[in-house]
């Protein structure tokens, strides 16, 4: 199937490009949520960053870092918030490897809410043995 994103990097939907390099595209999102918004996608079509190899998802963030950077300077937010979710349930829409760079001001209605749980050190300890780096 092919995604919205790769049509935009192809050039068959119009877009604003930000970046571009051998890996990676950015383009201001069509939706933006405050002035700066930029959207990072890998040129590869991955679904999300477990499908993806380390050098492009390396160079997502290394793009992610400049534009970050650059919305600074020429938005002046109070913050940035740089977003990248995987799957449905980690609310990515659009199936295709990317992420946010959002501006951000007090007020501005983004949330990012979840239910904190405390389950203790043993606990901690427990998870992060199940995790096991290739």
């Amino acid at each position: 199937m092919t995604t919205v994103f790769e049509k935009i990097i192809r050039g068959e939907i119009p877009s604003v490009k930000v970046y571009e390099d051998d890996l990676v595209y950015a383009f201001m999102d069509a939706g933006q949520v405050n002035p700066g918004h930029v959207l990072v996608a890998t040129k590869k079509p991955y679904e999300t960053l477990m499908d993806a190899d380390e050098e492009s998802a390396a160079a997502m963030m290394r793009a992610a870092c400049r534009i970050a950077k650059a919305v600074q300077k020429a938005f002046q937010p109070e913050g940035v918030t740089v977003l990248q979710a995987n799957r449905p349930a980690g609310w990515q829409t659009v199936p295709h490897l990317h992420l946010h760079v959002l501006p951000r001001f007090h007020g501005d209605g983004v949330e990012l809410t979840w239910p904190r749980k405390e389950p203790g050190m043993d606990k901690l300890r427990e998870y992060a043995a199940r995790i096991v780096l290739d």
